[in-house]
Order: C-alpha cells, then sequence, then structure tokens
C-alpha cells in the first residue's frame, strides 16, 4: 500500500509517517519493477508497527523507547518475561509521574489558597 492508504488506516498522519521512517522506526519498500516513480509501499507489519508506536506514545514510551522495543520485540530478542519486565518498568515510572503531579497539584492549590486570603 502506499503512504495515502497506510495514512487512512492507521489514523497517522502522513506527515507523521514520514518522521517515523526518517527516524528509523518503520521503513517503506520501493516496487523495482516500477521505473517510473520513487514511491514507497507498506506491508501489513508496517501497519502493527505504526499501532504499536502510536499505544507506546500514548502510554508515555519515549521514541528511543520506541526504536528499542520495535527492534527486539521484531527480532525476537525479547522473552515474555523481559516484555512483561519493560512494561512493569513503565508502570512504576508512571506511578512516580502520578505521585510528582499530585504534590504539584497540592501547592498549586496552596498557592490559590495564598492569593485568596491576600497572603501574597
Amino acid at each position: 500500500m502506499l503512504i495515502n492508504e497506510l495514512s487512512k488506516r492507521t489514523g497517522i498522519t502522513v506527515h507523521t509517517i514520514r518522521f517515523y521512517e526518517k527516524s528509523g522506526l518503520i521503513k517503506g519498500k520501493r516496487n523495482e519493477q516500477v521505473k517510473s516513480n520513487n514511491y514507497f509501499h507498506y506491508d501489513d507489519e508496517t501497519v502493527e508497527k505504526l499501532e504499536l508506536i502510536r499505544d507506546a506514545k500514548s502510554i508515555g514510551f519515549t521514541l528511543s523507547e520506541i526504536r528499542q522495543l520495535i527492534d527486539a520485540w521484531y527480532n525476537n530478542k525479547l522473552t515474555v518475561e523481559k516484555k512483561l519486565a519493560i512494561l512493569d518498568q513503565k508502570l512504576l515510572a508512571i506511578d512516580e509521574r502520578i505521585k510528582q503531579l499530585k504534590g504539584m497539584k497540592k501547592l498549586i492549590s496552596k498557592f490559590k489558597g495564598d492569593i485568596a486570603a491576600e497572603a501574597c
């Protein structure tokens, strides 16, 4: 499939798909039989990778982490235990971020109270 169809199937913009390709997260293939254009073609594995990228980003993975995941995941370098360990680490990082955000929320609420009481 061409990039426009890939975009429609995944809901990811063409611009973003090209960015992921330049970043090495996905790879299109040229049709060697067609010499009149330089179009890249994408397969179902690319759709899966883009869905993995989208989902991983939505739960807080960085592009660097996603690159490592894709490499390991698609080259069968990760055991089930390692995959679970990676997700457990991300859960711990999310818990820590929630703790930080709650602290920030508490501090902002205190500032609001001080301002309302004209203490600052």
